[in-house]
């Protein structure tokens, strides 16, 4: 497996470049990645990354990345997106779609890439179609990971995190040596509010009501693959590749020629 990229360009965006720049593939694998909170969506990310040599570009990571950065450093994007975060409110549409335009480059990675956390809403969607007929790149397939409902509320519900380290642990899967102490810090170990079986559920109805339309729009282009999420991280990424090798490729003509429609 390849190590995981640096993604220095990503996260300043601008004309910064990655310090570690990936081979060009010959079928370099270009994805959205779709799924709720609890599914393992992030650990497939980081293992996809590593099988394709794609590089994971999470909008996320840039808005975290972005709470360390010097004022002077900040974009225009990134301090809109900012202020939107100070203010407790969603990072709008408009902003985000800023931040993604500072980093075309990154759709051109070499070995691909797997977009974590955008699009979110059709209207995102559409708006990442015409970026990528801008830039004469075409998606290869969207993933969506699926989980029942009830093993999501026991995957967030059993969670639990150190008050000082932040260190994550799991009642059954990853428990502490010793219960409710962290193994890294020896601080105490608590449930936050939001992991609480009622809340998990609230979270799950309010994600599949604002996801339902994005994947019926993604359904509809004939790009969306559901992978059932449950298993071992190891059996859904074999899962992923076997769905995604059972894919004809996206042929070089047709993404040289890709363009406004």
């Amino acid at each position: 497996m390849t190590p995981t990229r640096d993604r220095l360009a990503w996260l300043k965006g601008g004309h910064v470049s990655c310090q570690d720049q990936p081979p060009v593939s010959e079928h370099p694998r270009r994805l959205v990645l779709l799924g709720a909170p609890g599914v393992g969506k992030g650990t497939q990310a980081e293992m996809l990354s590593q099988s394709f040599g794609a590089c994971q570009l999470s909008t996320g990571d840039v808005f975290r990345a972005a709470r360390t950065f010097h004022p002077d450093d900040l974009s225009p994007a990134m301090a809109e997106a900012l202020e939107h975060m100070r203010k407790g409110e969603l990072v709008s549409d408009e902003t985000v779609l800023k931040i993604i335009r500072e980093r075309t480059p990154c759709l051109h990675c070499g070995g691909g890439f797997l977009l974590d956390g955008f699009p979110r809403t059709v209207a995102q969607a559409r708006a990442l179609d015409d970026i990528l007929a801008e830039e004469k790149i075409q998606l290869d397939a969207v993933i969506d990971y699926e989980m029942p409902l009830e093993i999501i509320v026991a995957r967030l519900g059993g969670r639990r995190t150190c008050a000082q380290c932040k260190a994550v642990y799991h009642v059954e899967t990853h428990p502490p040596k010793v219960a409710g102490i962290c193994d890294h810090c020896g601080g105490p170990l608590r449930q936050r509010d939001d992991d609480q079986p009622a809340a998990v559920r609230v979270r799950m109805e309010t994600y599949h009501r604002s996801t339902e339309p994005l994947i019926d729009f993604y359904r509809a282009e004939g790009l969306l693959v559901s992978i059932a999420a449950e298993g071992t991280p190891e059996e859904v990424f074999q899962r992923t590749v076997k769905a995604l090798d059972a894919r004809p490729p996206v042929a070089e003509s047709a993404r040289a020629n890709a363009g406004p429609q």
